[in-house]
């Protein structure tokens, strides 16, 4: 369990995400994430300079992704330091995090920013030279869609691993279509009051369309509109499986960013000094092939030991859930109660652009339980290659 690693309160944001070829699908996500934080910082009258090291969380290559960490760091305001790309799928946001508390529970650095920022849309396109081939014959691949559809040590999409762990399980389309209108329901909840609850953490994006125009994006695109009739006509995926389009995730695009520091320095930073968050512990799993969301289960499970708390314990738990039965299969197995999981949203519903994902889900746990009064929080969800991460945070 660490000691001495916090987040100040309101020392982190999140984007909205947007619709896959949406708003931010031209722009390169390193250069808008960077550019985002600093108006961030300029707003919160931070000094950048103030920052002993950045982590970089992105997936999808983007140009002169070669020099991400620095070169984010400098457009920010703080080229002073260095900066570090860390590449870890689904659980990017969480390994950056756990990996900041570490450097600042061990003295490296008193305060480290994670920047998280991904762009799904227009995926880049790799080419490998293929000698052997015939005709010097190209090896391609498509960044995004290519590795989505086939992981190549377990084989198959993504989906398929979804519906392996739901046939395993039991669970059935009408369990996967229930959940989805609930998760549906949670999101509406943060859309209350002219999107109060979202404007506690969001952060909005400027896009500089010309010289002489800029635009605001200040709420999610592409969120759809889910009733149980709708849900009801779609057909599986998979032949005879129990996912639709409209119980899985969509791809986005999007940026987030966490502040880590030590305990005074996070008192120093925080919007108010009486709210408290602490990081305290980690998990990480590697389940049976082709059986992705079975690994949230034991990183959860580990994080929860980290922390010396039981599930039981828990005030509020946040999953990444890219398919229904991820939450299904969490639930029945550490013993979770799966319609108070996500309240206020989920990826399930908000999408999801792979490295900010779970830094959103982490802050929106955080000012759940700022509302509640306090607690014990678990962020956890799966990631490509059957792994999962999970992190444990307490608010006070």
């Amino acid at each position: 369990m660490l000691k001495n690693a916090f987040i100040p309160y309101k020392g982190y944001y999140s984007s909205p995400f947007a619709r896959w070829q949406g708003s931010f699908a031209n722009e390169n996500a390193i250069k808008l994430g960077a550019e985002t934080s600093r108006r961030w910082f300029e707003k919160k009258q931070w000094d950048p300079k103030t920052i002993d090291y950045l982590f970089l969380g992105s997936t999808v290559h983007q140009p002169h992704g070669f020099y991400g960490g620095p070169w984010a760091s400098a457009m920010m305001g703080a080229d002073n330091i260095p900066g570090v790309l860390i590449s870890q799928a689904c659980s990017t946001s969480t390994f950056s995090i756990y990996q900041a508390a570490i450097g600042v529970e061990t003295g490296m650095y008193e305060t480290a920013y994670c920047l998280m920022s991904d762009r799904c849309s227009n995926g880049p396109h790799s080419v490998w030279p293929n000698p052997g081939g015939p005709g010097g014959q190209l090896v391609s691949e498509d960044w995004v869609m290519d590795n989505f559809n086939r992981d190549p040590w377990a084989g198959g999409a993504m989906i398929q691993t979804a519906e392996n762990v739901a046939g395993e399980a039991g669970i059935t389309r009408e369990e996967c279509d229930a959940i989805t209108l609930r998760r549906y329901a949670q999101y509406q909840d943060a859309l209350d009051d002219d999107r109060a609850f979202q404007k506690r953490y969001m952060f909005p994006v400027e896009l500089k369309i010309s010289k002489k125009e800029t635009i605001t994006i200040e709420a999610d695109e592409g969120v759809t509109e889910t009733n149980a009739e709708g849900l009801e006509k779609l057909r599986p995926v998979m032949p005879d499986g129990v996912h639709t389009f409209g119980s899985q995730t969509h791809p986005a695009d999007g940026q987030s960013a966490v502040t880590v520091t030590s305990r005074e320095k996070a008192a120093e930073l925080s919007e108010d000094a009486n709210v408290s968050i602490q990081v305290l512990s980690y998990g990480y799993a590697r389940t049976k092939k082709a059986h992705m969301a079975m690994a949230v289960a034991p990183a959860s499970q580990m994080a929860l030991d980290g922390a010396n708390i039981k599930a039981g314990d828990l005030t509020a738990v946040k999953t990444h859930n890219p398919f229904a039965s991820n939450d299904l299969y969490l639930a029945k197995t550490i013993g979770l109660d799966v319609e108070t999981m996500n309240n206020y949203g989920s990826s399930l519903i908000f999408g999801h652009p792979q490295g900010p994902t779970v830094a959103r889900l982490t802050m929106e746990g955080i000012e759940e339980l700022a509302l509640k009064g306090g607690g014990h929080l678990l962020v956890a969800g799966c990631a490509a290659g059957d792994t999962a991460a999970a992190i444990v945070l307490k608010v006070g």
